[in-house]
């Protein structure tokens, strides 16, 4: 049993991991300050001994005692980290900077979840880990982007100017149970939009590509990561290398929702990636790990969660 701390632990892959890990007998330290992350993604878990929640901002130091950190602390999707740019930047390097000062102080591995996000709009396809990326300092999104680029170059400083044991997993779009129907993403608003007969809004033509990761596939792959021998720091790329369009997508939910909605077109948000697809032959080489739920399998699942929190 390893006492273990979950950053981010009430949003939306956060609680799927902590419940994960209690499944597997941890102690788990829940520890969000509920910006996005929603006490109703963690209640069914509350009555499990195992669990402690905190209220806390990683942008302040947090005073503990652990044997692993899973860093998932962030708003990750464009409205609620647009909304407070500067606060986003600081989660990203203040919060990392006081989750590796914890780490270092107990001399323990910490995992990052850093993003697909890093590669800006990419002009390599599929992204390898080794691409640099193709990415606006000065745009909407750079909040987000840029924080997860520093916070990869503090943990990558830490481990060589302090030897700390760091894991850095780059998450692609992630979908699955628990998203925040709020947040904007395209799988939670065409599901909503479907359910609820709206008209199903794509952006631009609808030809870009995105690549959908089940929740529980992501998670199984974080697990994966923090486990390898201390030699492998990453980063590693953690997606479904499945590619589709945006207008497939919208086509899918419209039919597994069985809905009437029709699709209509908007003008394409400023810095949005055309292409977005991950190249995990280092996941399936180290962590011996691909998803194994396919884009509709997944969707039905969703939807369903979906469809019991509009009633």
């Amino acid at each position: 049993m390893k006492r273990i701390i979950v950053t981010g632990g009430a949003g939306f892959l956060g609680s799927h991991l902590c419940e994960r890990l209690l499944n597997q007998g941890h102690e788990v330290l829940c520890v969000d300050n509920f910006y996005t992350g929603r006490r109703s993604n963690v209640i069914h878990l509350l009555n499990n001994p195992l669990l402690e929640v905190m209220r806390h901002d990683i942008c302040f130091p947090l005073y503990v005692e652990a044997d692993e950190i899973y860093n998932l602390a962030c708003p990750a999707s464009p409205i609620h980290y647009q909304f407070d740019p500067v606060q986003t930047t600081k989660t990203s390097v203040h919060g990392s900077i006081n989750m590796l000062g914890l780490a270092k102080r107990l001399k323990i591995k910490i995992l990052q979840a850093s993003t697909s996000e890093v590669y800006g709009d990419p002009k390599i396809h599929p992204q390898p880990e080794a691409y640099w990326g193709n990415v606006n300092p000065v745009g909407v999104r750079s909040c987000y982007d840029e924080g997860k680029r520093c916070a990869e170059t503090l943990f990558f400083d830490y481990h060589r100017q302090h030897k700390l044991r760091i894991k850095v997993a780059r998450i692609f779009n992630t979908y699955g149970p628990r998203m925040h129907p709020n947040d904007g993403r395209v799988v939670s608003n065409f599901i909503l939009q479907a359910l609820r007969g709206e008209n199903v809004t794509v952006y631009g033509d609808g030809s870009q590509t995105r690549s959908f990761c089940y929740a529980d596939d992501l998670i199984e792959g974080l697990i994966r990561l923090m486990n390898t021998p201390d030699g492998f720091t990453g980063p590693v790329n953690l997606g479904n290398p499945s590619e589709f369009t945006i207008l497939e997508l919208a086509e899918k939910i419209i039919k597994l929702a069985k809905s009437r909605s029709k699709i209509i077109q908007k003008p394409l948000p400023q810095d949005d990636p055309i292409q977005r697809q991950p190249d995990i032959t280092l996941a399936k080489k180290v962590l011996n790990w691909k998803p194994t739920v396919n884009l509709e399998e997944g969707l039905k699942k969703t939807i369903a969660y979906f469809k019991k929190l509009i009633k």
